[in-house]
Order: structure tokens, then C-alpha cells, then sequence
């Protein structure tokens, strides 16, 4: 009989093809497709330019010129006189004092830093979202399999109970008992192959493909303590780099910036200019006309008196918005510090608790084999064998999904800290192997050993 208790399950995943995709792989076509990464660089990139537009304000500014025009003018004791005017040339203004500007290009500048952390950020986030959507197409494939192993298991139950009921051995409350796990088996059968189709469009959103076929975790991936294992450790290094609070930080000194931006409209400004151009003067009572070429160099001093109140008002604006940056620093760097050590024990949870369920598989697995046995000589009724039946393949399902867990609360650990980059996809891509196929090879064990022929 045991012979026949995985009917299928060993063969659902074990034809695989000659291709499969790995995690780098599939990282690198959503580098190329996913349109959060684009976003994030154009982003980036406009910042830079905005930054090298205020630095131009700073620089000398030439341009050419020209202009005419034609004047009347009546004279009261005399006669009056008509002239067209004809003026054209270059002309060179550079900035000797502005303060504004000058704040203005630090302002811009930490808002190109603070651009630039957004986009470090969006590529942590691209690694993070990548591997999360890998690994959750492996963990609903997981689901799919030990769903149908169990649909499988149960509906052999059933069958030896009908088979049972014919020759008058059970009562036929156990066939119904049976048929009713048989039916919800076949329900939560459904439910596990639609959240893998699922999962695979969640994954296609990145990569703009639809991956059939995944390389999987070795059986022997390690499962290892975060390094160092001082949760103050990783929150000290979160402080630093995560890239987070650095954009908040420097959002921060870009509003102190133009803090110091709107306070310099009490200032001065002093402008540099130089000219250089022709000039035709054509007057009616003029005996001839008049041409010649004219040069002007000077400064420009400009002392702002009264503004309407927009000065005093701007420097309030500007001191609301510092304090704002400010507590939302504060409140990032708070964020950051939970989630990093909530994260470093979770890690810690997970190793725990897939060490457990290993275990708790080879428990299951007697149970299930000492159920049986007693349903055999009576004294287990059928309710015990389906229960036993349907804990031996949660416990499966449940150490799969607790090696997943470890892998992507590992990443998030090291996005949290600011330290995550694709080297760590590559090393653990290295542990994935298109032959593995998870919690099929355990039940591949577990049945060799019900079969001493195999």
C-alpha cells in the first residue's frame, strides 16, 4: 500500500527542460525592462541638470544685441528735431555678488545627492523585488506540489475507504469523511496552481517574460546567522548608509540651503557688464547721418529697499520647510532603526525555524507511517490518517517557504543596512541548481524509503 501513497509526485517537476533561468538572469532582463529603474536614472539625470542650470546663473552671460528706435522731440523755445536710432553689438554681464545664486547652486547640489540616493535606492530595491518575485514563484511552485502530493495521498484514502465499505469493514461515515478531505484537497489544489500563475505574472512585470521553468535552492543552501551577530552593529551601519535616511539628510541641507537663499533677498547684488557695439543716428534736422561704434563698461549695484513683505515672507516659508526636513529625518531614522533590528531578529527566527521544521518533517513522517499502521489494525480511524496525511505535507510546504523567508529577510536585512548590491545576488545564485527541486527530493526520500526495491 505505501507503494502507492505519492502517486505523482515524484514526476511532477523532475521532467525539466534543458533551459532554466537563474536569478541573474532574470535580474539582468529586469535591469533592461523594468521601467521603476528607468524612471529612477531619468530622474537623476533631470537633477543634474537642474544643478548645472544654477550654476549657470554664476558664469559669465554674452549675448548679442540690437535695437531701434525713432524719437520726436518738440522743443519749447526752438524748433524740435526727429531721429531714427540704430544700435546693435554683443553684450558681456557677469554676476560680482549674488548670494542668492550662489545658495541657490548649494541648494541644487544637495538635491542632486539626494537624487542620486533615491536612484541607489530604486537599484536596492530592483535586486530586492527581483529575488522577492523569484523565490515566490519557487515557494507557489512548492505549494502546487505538496498541494497535489496531498490531493494524491488523500484521494488514495479514499479509495481504500470505498474499497472498505464494499466488503463491510467501516461504516460509511468514513467514506464521507473521506471524500470531504478528498474534495478540499482538490480546492486547495486549485487555489496553490492559480497563485503560482500569479506569482509568474508578478515576476513577467519585471522581466517582461514569462519564466516556466527556475533554478531552485540546493538541499544544502545554509541557512547562517547575520554577520556580525550585534543587532547594534547592523543599526549603526543602517544609520549610515541606508539610503534613505541619506536622502532625507540631504534634502535636508538643500532646504537649509534655500533658507540661506530667501534670506539673501535683504542683500545686494553687484553685476559686471561690458558692451561694445554700433550705433546710426538719421535725424530730419540733421545735415547728415551720424554713425560710430561704442564701448560701456561698468558695474551695476542694486540695494532691494521694500519687497512687498515676499522677503520676510519667503524666510518663514523656508524655516517651516527646514523643520519639516528635519522631523521627517527624525522619523526616517527611527523607521530604519526598527525595521533593521526587527529584521536582524527575524533572520535569526527564520534559521530557528527551519532547523525546527526539518525536524518536524521526520516527526511527521512517523506519525503519518504509525497512523497508518493503526488505521490498519483499527485502532486509528480514518479522520487521524487524513489528518496525519495533511500534516506530514504542511510540514514540507512549511520548511520550503521558511528557506524563502530566510533568503529574502536576509536581502532586506542588507537593503535596511544600505549594503545590498547584485554581488549578492550573484552569491546566492550560485547556490541554485536547475536539478534541485526542493521539497520534491524529500519526498523523493521519503518514499525510497517506504519501497526497500527502489
Amino acid at each position: 500500500m505505501k507503494k502507492r501513497l505519492l502517486p505523482g509526485l515524484i514526476t511532477l517537476l523532475a521532467a525539466q527542460p534543458a533551459f532554466s533561468l537563474d536569478l541573474m538572469e532574470t535580474y539582468e532582463k529586469a535591469l533592461s525592462y523594468d521601467s521603476g529603474i528607468a524612471s529612477a536614472l531619468a530622474q537623476f539625470q533631470a537633477q543634474q541638470a537642474a544643478s548645472d542650470v544654477s550654476r549657470s546663473t554664476l558664469l559669465p552671460q554674452v549675448g548679442a544685441f540690437a535695437e531701434a528706435n525713432h524719437t520726436d522731440f518738440d522743443a519749447k523755445n526752438g524748433p524740435g528735431d526727429s531721429y531714427k536710432a540704430l544700435n546693435y553689438g554683443v553684450r558681456l554681464s557677469q554676476p560680482v555678488f549674488r548670494a542668492d545664486s550662489w545658495f541657490r547652486y548649494d541648494a541644487s547640489q544637495f538635491q542632486t545627492e539626494a537624487a542620486q540616493a533615491q536612484y541607489n535606492l530604486a537599484q536596492q530595491q530592483l535586486i530586492l523585488d527581483v529575488a522577492t518575485a523569484y523565490f515566490n514563484v519557487l515557494r507557489a511552485r512548492d505549494t502546487v506540489t505538496t498541494a497535489r502530493a496531498t490531493e494524491a495521498a488523500i484521494q488514495r484514502q479514499y479509495e481504500q475507504a470505498q474499497e472498505r465499505f464494499d466488503v463491510g469493514l467501516i461504516a460509511i461515515t468514513e467514506v464521507y469523511e473521506a471524500r470531504a478531505s478528498y474534495d478540499d484537497s482538490k480546492s486547495q489544489r486549485i487555489a496553490a496552481e492559480n497563485q503560482l500563475n500569479v506569482a509568474r505574472e508578478q515576476l513577467a512585470r519585471l522581466t517582461g517574460e514569462y519564466a516556466e521553468n527556475l533554478e531552485n535552492l540546493r538541499e544544502n543552501f545554509p541557512l547562517g546567522r547575520p554577520e556580525p551577530m550585534d543587532p547594534s552593529a547592523w543599526e549603526n551601519t543602517a544609520l549610515e548608509q541606508n539610503w534613505v535616511i541619506q536622502s532625507a539628510r540631504y534634502q535636508l541641507n538643500a532646504n537649509e540651503a534655500n533658507l540661506k537663499v530667501a534670506k539673501s533677498g535683504h542683500l545686494p547684488t553687484l553685476d559686471l557688464f561690458a558692451s561694445y557695439g554700433k550705433s546710426e543716428l538719421d535725424g530730419v534736422n540733421s545735415p547728415q547721418q551720424q554713425e560710430g561704434t561704442q564701448g560701456v563698461i561698468g558695474l551695476e549695484l542694486n540695494v532691494p529697499l521694500y519687497m512687498g513683505g515676499g522677503t520676510q515672507a519667503g524666510v518663514r516659508q523656508q524655516r517651516s520647510l527646514v523643520t519639516a526636513a528635519q522631523e521627517d529625518l527624525n522619523t526616517t531614522r527611527r523607521d530604519v532603526r526598527v525595521n533593521t533590528r526587527s529584521l536582524f531578529l527575524t533572520v535569526n527566527n527564520n534559521v530557528e525555524t527551519a532547523s525546527a521544521l526539518e525536524q518536524t518533517i521526520i516527526s511527521r513522517r512517523s506519525a503519518l507511517d504509525a497512523t497508518r499502521a493503526g488505521y490498519d489494525v483499527g485502532t486509528r480511524n480514518i479522520v487521524e490518517v487524513l489528518d496525519a496525511e495533511r500534516a506530514y505535507y504542511v510540514a514540507l510546504r512549511d520548511y520550503a517557504n521558511a528557506r524563502y523567508d530566510y533568503v529574502i529577510n536576509t536581502l532586506q536585512l542588507k537593503q535596511a543596512a544600505g549594503t545590498l548590491s547584485p554581488q549578492d545576488l550573484i552569491e546566492l545564485n550560485n547556490w541554485l541548481s536547475a536539478n534541485a527541486r526542493g521539497i520534491e527530493a524529500l519526498a523523493e526520500e521519503e518514499l525510497t524509503l517506504d519501497d526497500p526495491t527502489r
